[in-house]
C-alpha cells in the first residue's frame, strides 16, 4: 500500500472544518446564555463576541443602556451623542447609556432627561445606590460640519454634566466635546473605562446618527483614569 509524503495530504482534508464549525466561531457558553435570556425594553441586546479583547461584548446603540455585575464588555460609538458610564464603588454594579439630545417628548432612552434616570434606577434595582455612584462622560462631539448653530454636542454634554451635580454623582473621569467622534468601551464589575478618537473621516454612520438627532433639536440661541486603546 503506497504512503504519502509528510509533506502531502488528500485534497479531501485539506483545512476543511468539521460540519457546523463555522457557526461555532466566536460562540461561548457565556455568550449563549446571554443572548437566550429575555430583555426589557432599551436594554441592550447585540451580544458578541470581541476578538481584540477576546472577551464576551455587548453594544449599546442609541437609545439603548446596560448594566451588570460581571466584567462584560460594554461598548459603544458616539460622535455627538453622550455615554454615561456609572459605577458604584461598593456594590461593584456598572451601566452605560447612550442618548442622543437631552430632553424630548414622550419616555426613550433617546433622550438623556429620561436615559439617566433609567440607568440610575435599572442599577438601584441590582443593589447600587445613588451615595456610593461615580461617573465616567464621553462624547458630545462636535462631528458635523456647519451645524454649529444647533449645538447638539455641547448641550448634551452641558445636561449630562447638570444632571450629575444635581444628583451628586461625581465626574471623575471625561472626554468630551471637540471635534472626534469616539469609541467607548466599560466594564461593569471594575469600573475601567477605554475611549478610542476616531478619525472624523471614517465617521459616515455616525454622522448619519447625528444628523438625525441634529434634526430633531430645535437651535438655541446664544478623575479617575480613562484608559485609551
Amino acid at each position: 500500500m503506497a504512503t504519502l509524503p509528510s509533506s502531502a495530504t488528500p485534497a479531501a482534508s485539506r483545512l476543511v472544518p468539521p460540519p457546523g464549525a463555522a457557526s461555532q466561531i466566536g460562540r461561548t457558553p457565556r455568550l449563549d446564555k446571554l443572548k437566550a435570556q429575555a430583555r426589557k425594553p432599551g436594554e441592550a441586546s447585540f451580544f458578541f463576541y470581541d476578538a481584540h479583547f477576546k472577551n464576551e461584548a455587548v453594544k449599546v446603540l442609541p437609545g439603548e443602556y446596560y448594566c451588570d455585575t460581571e466584567d462584560l464588555l460594554v461598548m459603544t460609538t458616539l460622535g455627538s451623542c453622550i455615554a454615561a458610564c456609572l459605577w458604584d464603588r461598593q456594590a461593584r454594579i456598572g451601566g452605560m447609556n447612550h442618548f442622543m439630545l437631552p430632553e424630548g417628548a414622550g419616555d426613550s432612552g433617546r433622550y438623556g432627561s429620561f436615559a439617566m434616570e433609567l440607568l440610575i434606577n435599572e442599577m438601584m434595582k441590582r443593589g447600587a445606590s445613588r451615595m456610593t455612584m461615580e461617573a465616567k462622560v464621553f462624547g458630545g462631539g462636535a462631528v458635523i460640519s456647519g451645524m454649529n448653530s444647533i449645538n447638539v454636542g455641547e448641550r448634551n454634554t452641558q445636561f449630562v454634566m447638570e444632571f450629575l451635580a444635581t444628583e451628586r454623582i461625581p465626574v471623575v473621569s471625561k472626554d468630551v466635546m471637540d471635534v472626534y467622534p469616539r469609541k467607548v468601551c466599560f466594564l461593569p464589575a471594575s469600573g475601567k473605562a477605554m475611549v478610542k478618537r476616531l478619525a472624523p473621516t471614517n465617521a459616515e454612520a455616525l454622522l448619519a446618527q447625528d444628523r438625525a438627532a441634529a434634526q430633531k433639536a430645535a437651535p438655541v440661541s446664544s478623575g479617575g483614569s480613562i484608559d485609551l486603546f
